[in-house]
């Protein structure tokens, strides 16, 4: 897997105590030194359990400093009704075809592959 040069990952996961950000990204890199094409699209899923401290859309974003591949975007949102925070990041352009979960912090753009959205608030 070490010679892979492109990879998409698409994934939506439930985390225990932090969202997939561009640290998580950089591990996967290290190991995959011929990778010159990275397209991806991670939504993480938290459950409140009592968390003070919530990272926000500039802590992502601050991981993601010297990342060379795509532009990335990132939003986070709280749900604190249902003891949910999500955090969405995605390299644009997207090839995604779905697009759930927008929501308010929904960051627009141009999304050509889309075919199926569904909304949450």
């Amino acid at each position: 897997m070490s010679n892979l040069e492109k990879l998409g990952l698409y994934i939506t996961t439930y985390v225990r105590d932090k969202f997939i950000d561009g640290n998580y990204l950089k591990n996967i890199f290290n190991r995959m030194p011929q990778l010159n094409e990275f397209s991806f699209d991670f939504r993480s899923l938290l459950f409140i359990n009592n968390q003070i401290n919530f990272p926000s859309n500039e802590d992502i974003q601050r991981t993601f400093t010297d990342f060379q591949y795509n532009k990335i975007i990132s939003y986070v949102n709280h749900f604190l009704e249902e003891n949910e925070a999500q955090c969405h990041i995605y390299s644009y352009p997207s090839q995604i075809q779905y697009y759930q979960r927008i929501t308010n912090h929904f960051p627009g753009g141009i999304f050509k592959y889309v075919r199926l959205i569904s909304l949450y608030d």
